[in-house]
């Protein structure tokens, strides 16, 4: 018998989720959101479970982000003139509203991002309200490598991280220790891997706050915020060849190997990515940030270079991917606004409660 994709179980006061999907990081596919959303609005209602946390089975990672082979298929396919209404289309839809619901979750959310978590695993991690690290993480947003841009509300995140940091992490597609994760703001306490099991027990008849106190040490220095100085200075620039001419000027070798990074990407991916952020930066809250990401991942699966940079990096491998346009000054601001154009009734129609009020 195969063992569910989610497990859901009840200890104690704890509802506790489990991503089971180990052979494969955990990768979020669409069953499993709508197995998690279930979960947790049951117990939101459930007076029993006092707290809800969310783990990773295996020892490579919490999540290493939605399952983009089956991406890959969608956005291959002939008719892509409703990308709302492809599978894809639908998963994104509930994966977003799930990344709201878990930011308003009424009770403590307790999540262990130990290991990998990129991509999806932010979504379902960064909105939290105890966000654990341990040594082993390795946290980040690696769209622009597959042709994509940072969704799951991680150009909310990612616009809210000091200085320019959330620009360097997005544009880069750098992958950020425990220490980087907490001091950009993707995660909050540090607690080492041996002591996770203590935790989550601890949590059956503790409250969250008591419970992660009782483990949480001090984080690793962030090697990311020691770099805050040529980041900020080289990321403030209003374009992202501008950026990549400061990185290069910089005396510093950490920025030219950022520059060289960058120039790898999808040229309209990096350019659609650093005017969300922008945006992003400007949007009263999360939900604004996940309508606007909605609209941007539906351009973007109807897009020649979300296709080519899945092929590269994980169908054929071969980690050469063709962009197109091939570079930076052959995109135009036609190309980049397409991917903000709005949906009509396929708006992803998210409203913030304090807006709703």
């Amino acid at each position: 018998m195969t063992e569910p994709e989610v497990l859901i179980e009840r200890r104690d006061g704890l509802g506790l989720i489990t991503l089971n999907r180990p052979g494969a990081i955990n990768a979020l596919n669409h069953p499993m959101t709508l197995a998690i959303t279930r979960a947790l609005r049951e117990w939101a209602e459930d007076d029993a479970v006092r707290t809800v946390a969310l783990i990773g089975a295996g020892e490579r990672g919490l999540c290493a982000g939605g399952d983009i082979v089956a991406i890959h298929a969608d956005a291959s396919g002939a008719d892509l003139a409703h990308p709302a209404q492809t599978p894809t289309g639908r998963f994104w839809r509930e994966e977003y509203l799930l990344n709201a619901l878990i930011a308003r979750y009424p009770k403590p959310y307790v999540v262990v991002m130990d290991g990998i978590v990129m991509g999806g695993g932010v979504g379902l991690s960064g909105h939290g309200s105890h966000r654990i690290v341990t040594e082993r993480s390795k946290v980040g947003m690696p769209e622009v490598g597959i042709g994509f841009v940072p969704d799951v509300g991680g150009t909310y995140l990612l616009s809210r991280a000091p200085g320019e940091l959330g620009t360097h992490v997005g544009l880069t597609t750098a992958r950020m220790t425990a220490g980087d994760a907490i001091a950009a703001g993707f995660a909050d306490y540090f607690v080492t891997a041996e002591h996770i099991p203590a935790l989550l027990d601890t949590l059956r008849t503790e409250s969250a706050d008591v419970a992660v106190a009782k483990f949480a040490t001090t984080a690793p220095e962030s090697a990311l915020s020691a770099a805050r100085s040529w980041i900020d200075d080289c990321y403030g620039a209003d374009s992202v060849e501008q950026i990549v001419d400061r990185l290069r000027a910089s005396a510093e070798p950490a920025a030219n190997a950022a520059a060289a990074e960058i120039l790898t990407k999808s040229p309209v991916a990096l350019k659609v990515t650093l005017r969300a952020l922008r945006a992003a930066r400007g949007l009263p809250a999360l939900e604004s940030a996940l309508n606007q990401e909605y609209r941007i991942s539906l351009a973007a699966l109807a897009s020649h270079d979300l296709v080519e940079g899945i092929r590269a990096q994980v169908i054929d491998k071969d980690r050469d991917p063709k962009w197109s346009p091939a570079g930076l000054a052959e995109v135009s601001a036609a190309q980049v606004d397409a991917y903000f154009a709005e949906l009509g009734s396929d708006e992803l129609g998210l409203v913030a409660p304090e807006v709703q009020q």
